[in-house]
């Protein structure tokens, strides 16, 4: 899948006006070796715990991309190096992280895209807590469960259907 947010905003400007496309805020960094990834997203809201965060990542990604709410903690990390393992063995694009990840080295050699908040070197607590496949906000902006993710270099995009 070969794309440009850039004129994926151009071609979808009336999306943009009734918002069924948004723009993320220019606040996430880019690790992983994928620079542009898509695919509909499977969401998670989490605080500071990233059982849930493994759980998905042990299914079947079938190309979506984990979208994960993570009340942009700075905190701690959410997803580390085996985790991205995990991701690019089972089939995700790619991971949305309002959030940290940690192992940022071995994440970037993972063939999977991620972007994240920041980096951080201490992994999260592990109790369970938190909801899927629920509507969560990513930085103002909200994502449903099967939205559509667009990230490359310029950008994130969230929108109601496939822009192609």
């Amino acid at each position: 899948m070969s794309f440009a947010t850039c004129d994926l905003c151009d071609a979808n400007e009336d999306k943009i006006a009734d918002s069924s496309l948004t723009v993320l805020p220019p606040v996430f960094q880019s690790y992983g070796k994928r620079a542009a990834f898509a695919g509909p997203a499977a969401t998670l809201k989490v605080f500071e715990d990233n059982v849930l965060v493994r759980a998905a990542l042990e299914t079947q990604g079938a190309g979506r991309v984990l979208v994960v709410d993570g009340g942009a903690s700075l905190r701690c990390a959410l997803v580390g190096g085996n985790l991205g393992v995990l991701a690019e063995k089972n089939g995700w694009a790619g991971i949305l992280v309002n959030g940290c990840i940690r192992d940022s080295v071995e994440i970037n050699a993972c063939d999977i895209g991620v972007r994240a908040l920041a980096t951080h070197p201490q992994r999260s607590i592990r109790k369970g807590v938190g909801e899927s496949d629920i509507r969560v906000s990513i930085a103002g902006v909200v994502v449903n469960p099967g939205d559509w993710i667009y990230a490359d270099e310029d950008g994130i995009l969230v929108s109601r259907a496939p822009l192609f």
